[in-house]
């Protein structure tokens, strides 16, 4: 596996709501910046994770369909995607890429 986070991978996971009239920026505080959305090194291991799982679920998704094959590919992918989002894998932009992804690995 490349080491090398693709672009379309999600760069902010968890755009910020924070109340009040006044506009407020969300960011952290690292090594002295203030830094909004993912570092590079987050970014590269949130993506390694979804990454590995793609790899992961192309067995499960093809038992899957081969056990329920009235299913189109889009119905399997869906039922794999309910069961991602019920686990808390990953966080909603995750999880597009991760479904697209595995579209992508299985040809479908």
């Amino acid at each position: 596996m490349s080491t090398s986070v693709p672009d379309d991978f999600p760069r902010d996971l968890t755009p910020a709501s924070l109340s009040g009239a006044q506009p407020k920026l969300a960011a952290r505080m690292i090594d002295g910046k203030f830094v909004a959305g993912l570092t590079a090194e987050e970014r590269a291991e949130r993506w390694t994770i979804c990454e590995d799982l793609a790899h992961q679920l192309v067995p499960k998704t093809i038992k899957d369909a081969a056990k329920n094959p009235e299913h189109s590919h889009d119905e399997t992918l869906r039922r794999v995607r309910r069961t991602i989002e019920a686990k808390g894998w990953t966080e909603r932009p995750e999880t597009d890429w991760l479904m697209a992804r595995l579209r992508v690995l299985l040809a479908w």
